[in-house]
């Protein structure tokens, strides 16, 4: 007897829902409670990976509540792949639906941070650019060039401090005061780190990674930002090898 893929999956993931009809063991008996088994097996493991995935969500709700965030997550969206570097990629979305944290406005976009985190680690590596190339060329031909950025350079804007609940809660840092925060996510070496941007970096960040010339991305960013540091973050970029080259000229 065959047993639908469907029932079988949603029994998987559902800690009360009956056992799917037609299940047996290696000698033909019903499987019984070796499923009930590997059914919590499955569910221990999900949670686990989400509660590694997401370290900062799981302190702002606590153990308790992300246990049960959890296995409702897990319902909603089991993996749909072997690999389970990715697993979670919908949290953020969930998050604002889900009654109990929809009122948590910031959430999804901590979720949002801690995936970048991960996308910026499983990034392909790049070469960074020789800064002797930037220095070497004629300013008004460098301000009309666009920038390439490294693959694990991430970029996540929010109304929310995101940085510093994430600072706050995974270093100690200060505890963290209304305002929103543009936050890189920079991988100078082997680990991802997240970098707070100044008031205009995001819009500049915003502009390099739709293909945007350096003048345009700068101008872009002054207007947002009196003041903006076009030298500044050009050293952050350098300095967190995430400028890889010189685009054409458009």
């Amino acid at each position: 007897m065959s047993v639908d893929q469907t029932l079988f999956r949603e029994a998987l993931l559902t800690p009360d829902a009956p056992r799917p009809a037609g299940l047996s063991d290696g000698v033909g008996q019903p499987a019984g409670r070796r499923f009930d088994v590997y059914r919590n097996n499955v569910a221990v493991s999900l949670t686990e990976a989400l509660e590694t995935a997401f370290a900062v969500i799981r302190k702002l709700v606590g153990d308790a509540n992300f246990k049960l965030l959890a296995g409702a997550f897990l319902r909603q969206h089991p993996p749909s792949s072997p690999l389970m570097m990715f697993y979670g990629a919908e949290m953020p979305e969930f998050l604002a639906r889900f009654e109990p944290t929809a009122s948590l406005g910031y959430l999804p976009d901590v979720a949002r941070l801690e995936l970048a985190l991960r996308k910026s680690y499983h990034a392909a590596d790049a070469a960074p650019i020789d800064p002797t190339r930037l220095q070497a060329m004629a300013p008004d031909v460098l301000m009309a060039s666009p920038l390439v950025v490294a693959p694990s350079l991430q970029l996540i804007r929010s109304p929310w401090p995101i940085f510093a609940l994430w600072d706050f809660n995974m270093n100690g840092g200060p505890k963290p005061t209304a305002g929103g925060e543009d936050v890189a996510v920079l991988r100078a070496e082997m680990d991802p780190e997240p970098v707070r941007l100044p008031a205009g970096g995001g819009t500049f960040l915003s502009q390099l990674l739709q293909g945007a010339p350096l003048g345009l991305a700068f101008e872009t960013a002054a207007a947002e930002a009196e003041g903006f540091d076009l030298s500044h973050m050009l050293t952050l970029l350098i300095g967190a090898n995430a400028i890889t080259d010189i685009g054409d000229t458009p």
